[in-house]
């Protein structure tokens, strides 16, 4: 079991030399508020002043003390890497039988522990500078003696409240979270000193204490300065636990005052003073206070505290070297073959980049949609809402339809509606699909762009190792993406383009629309002639010139006096009648005798005088009226053309949003894919590049030797626990 503390010990020195504090080892934390006598007692423990003196706060970095148990006959001693003796060391060359040595000095020995002092105080100054700030960063001193049992403490600086002279205004801050920060880790033993001549129930040190040790499973209370108390008082209550009970238990001592230190009073004189001044006035509790008794007492806590903290222990080593040796492998060993190694990299991006699209990679992403998934959400969710959020009819109002018809008609009045305003119009819409097709192209652009860094961030971590290598590559594939760009977007444009050349009304889908829109307006045709005055034959409705009897299915011919006539309500008539049904466009014109006479009457009120009656007239001066109630045609002729172009446009819309996705695949997606390899060889993977392309990163090298250095200290500390078990301590 006394073998333990020894173990500790070198297990610290292993984490030490590589600089590291990923290992909390047990170790005793000593807590309290300043002046309270906790370089005091520490100084009782080793027995020799090492430590700085002062008012105020004087210990402003942690100090890690490690105190080494030696025997008193091994004289002359030296460094630590001679031949074990026992549970100890043999040491060799040095004059005196106590020494200490600094972790930051190397191997440099101090017998006089002035000089220790003295070290103590440049090195707290050369961190904290001299205006009474604090640092974590601590202080590591060994100090070999016969006269020490083995123990590790943390001198913590004091708990304070208030800032002097030029400390910072949140030194009580501070000083809270360094202290927290080392009394926190679950390994370490809480050593809460409290002086006598204060109230028990206002310790700081125990406040402190129990915030992260609520059960009191690690804390010691140590009460200082017992015979400062006042007079006809004595601390009875309080090292019986009847004020404040702490399970580890409440230890009494007695300090060295400032006089004695000043007259340099040796700690071994005060040490008897302290025996007998707890013999005078606390007999019944003499052997169970004073510093030899708390020395022992935290030698045995530790001991048992080591004991119970090692199996945790060795399964964090071993966790931590698997960790270690991870990152070592990803940092890469040093390149022998470099043309080897380039042609292995450039050929396993490409394939993780192909990976990455086709949804098979080593690493998938879980927070965002990535590669292939983002390129089939744009192409089917993205693309296709927004071409279904296109209105077939947007940005086309009724006087631009009506516009159309009458400007395809030229001078002469319409019989029917001209086919030239569809096409007209139609394209006019379906020209509207390119701008969101082309915006396709560009995203499936950007998200090829973003698997070049996912490919370097999460899938081939070799070429963080040489980053000129890596930026030759994204610079590559960036601008292989950039040369399909145009000739992708050329596709789309065509797609559009081919849509617009030429106009099929044949289609099966546009032909049964049409069809169906006759048929509605053959039946509105029927319900206009049942609602014809009882006083007109039905049959007479259907009557050309002359008396004949002509077909629904027919056109009607006019003759020069029917056409003088065109106002007339037979040919009215009779144009309403040709074709109908067929599945031709003259086949979908309605009624139009309203409108027209109508027309006829709007026309007359609108008319200027006449020129035989005095007054000349500019036909350009008349007044053409800009917004107008349609004739009943006119609404019919507009409907028309609107439910027509609908149709079509869905017809169109329907095969650019499947046109538009295959283009893309094949002119950019799988393009890239098929040559990429090829291009980053063909770019690369040349002689006079190899050198510059797998240089290294500055702090790569760095890296890898601190990963082996942590690496080798993880594994040889699992050694010597394993050293433990084969010498049965644990």
């Amino acid at each position: 079991m006394e073998a333990l503390i020894p173990v500790i010990n070198k297990l610290q020195d292993v984490f030490n030399t590589v600089g590291a504090d990923i290992i909390h080892l047990p170790q005793i934390a000593v807590v309290g508020t300043q002046s309270s006598g906790k370089s005091s007692v520490l100084e009782s423990l080793v027995g020799r002043d090492i430590l700085p003196r002062g008012t105020g706060i004087v210990t402003r970095r942690p100090l890690i003390l490690q105190l080494v148990h030696i025997d008193s006959e091994d004289g002359r001693k030296t460094s630590e890497e001679n031949e074990s003796k026992k549970n100890g060391r043999l040491y060799r060359g040095i004059d005196g039988e106590e020494w200490g040595k600094f972790l930051h000095t190397k191997s440099k020995t101090y017998t006089d522990f002035d000089e220790i002092r003295q070290e103590i105080e440049a090195e707290t100054e050369r961190i904290s500078g001299n205006n009474k700030g604090v640092s974590d960063e601590p202080i590591h001193l060994k100090i070999f003696s016969p006269h020490v049992v083995n123990l590790t403490l943390v001198d913590l600086p004091g708990l304070t409240k208030l800032p002097v002279g030029d400390q910072p205004k949140d030194i009580e801050v501070q000083i809270k979270e360094l202290i927290l920060k080392y009394i926190s880790n679950p390994n370490s033993i809480i050593l809460a000193v409290t002086a006598a001549n204060t109230d028990m129930a206002t310790s700081e040190a125990l406040k402190v204490a129990r915030e992260v040790d609520p059960d009191g499973r690690r804390t010691l209370a140590v009460v200082t300065k017992l015979d400062l108390m006042d007079a006809g008082t004595d601390a009875m209550d309080v090292l019986m636990g009847r004020v404040i009970p702490v399970k580890l238990g409440i230890i009494g001592v007695v300090n060295r005052s400032q006089l004695d230190i000043n007259q340099k009073k040796l700690v071994s004189d005060a040490t008897r003073d302290e025996y007998a001044f707890l013999q005078k006035r606390y007999p019944s509790l003499a052997n169970r206070n004073g510093t030899k008794y708390l020395a022992r007492t935290l030698n045995r806590l530790l001991m048992h505290h080591i004991r119970d903290c090692l199996p945790e222990l060795k399964t964090r080593i071993n966790v931590l070297a698997a960790q270690y040796q991870s990152l070592l492998n990803s940092y890469g060993e040093p390149v022998e073959d470099k043309s080897s190694t380039l042609l292995q990299l450039i050929t396993k991006f490409a394939a993780e980049y192909c990976h990455t699209i086709e949804g098979t990679a080593k690493y998938i992403e879980t927070t965002e949609l990535c590669g292939g998934a983002r390129i089939c959400y744009i192409f089917h969710e993205t693309f296709g809402r927004t071409l279904e959020s296109v209105d077939p009819l947007g940005n086309l109002t009724t006087i631009d339809v009506l516009t159309a018809i009458r400007n395809a008609t030229g001078p002469r009045p319409a019989l029917f509606v001209p086919e030239v305003s569809f096409e007209l119009l139609v394209k006019r819409q379906v020209k509207r699909l390119e701008e969101p097709s082309l915006r396709c192209v560009e995203l499936v652009h950007e998200e090829m762009q973003r698997i070049i860094q996912h490919c370097s961030n999460y899938s081939t971590q070799e070429l963080l190792r040489f980053p000129k290598l890596h930026d030759a590559i994204v610079e590559v594939v960036t601008s292989l993406l950039r040369k399909r760009l145009p000739v992708t977007n050329e596709m789309v444009h065509n797609l559009v383009a081919i849509e617009l050349a030429y106009i099929n009304t044949k289609h099966p889908d546009f032909a049964d629309a049409c069809g169906l829109m006759n048929n509605n307006i053959e039946e509105q045709r029927r319900n206009r002639m049942r609602d014809l005055p009882s006083a007109v034959p039905r049959d007479k409705s259907l009557k050309g010139p002359g008396g004949q009897s002509v077909s629904p299915t027919e056109p009607l011919a006019l003759d020069g006096e029917a056409t003088k006539a065109a106002g007339g309500s037979q040919s009215g008539n009779a144009s309403e009648q040709t074709d109908g049904g067929t599945g031709n466009w003259r086949g979908m014109l309605k009624k139009g005798e309203d409108g027209q006479s109508g027309d006829r009457t709007m026309l007359q009120h609108q008319l200027p005088a006449s020129p035989h009656r005095g007054h000349a007239v500019n036909l350009l001066d008349v007044p053409v009226p800009v917004s107008r109630r349609l004739s009943a045609r006119e609404q019919r002729d507009c409907e028309v053309i609107e439910r027509l172009i609908k149709s079509y446009f869905l017809i169109v819309r329907k095969n650019i949003q499947d046109s538009v996705p295959k283009a893309v695949m094949h002119f950019l997606v799988n393009h890239v894919k098929d040559c990429l390899q090829s291009e980053l060889v063909g770019q690369l993977y040349k002689a006079g590049l190899l050198d510059d392309l797998l240089t290294e990163s500055e702090d790569m090298a760095q890296r890898r030797n601190e990963a082996a250095d942590m690496l080798k200290a993880l594994q040889k500390a699992s050694q010597v626990i394993a050293e433990i078990r084969e010498t049965h301590l644990w």
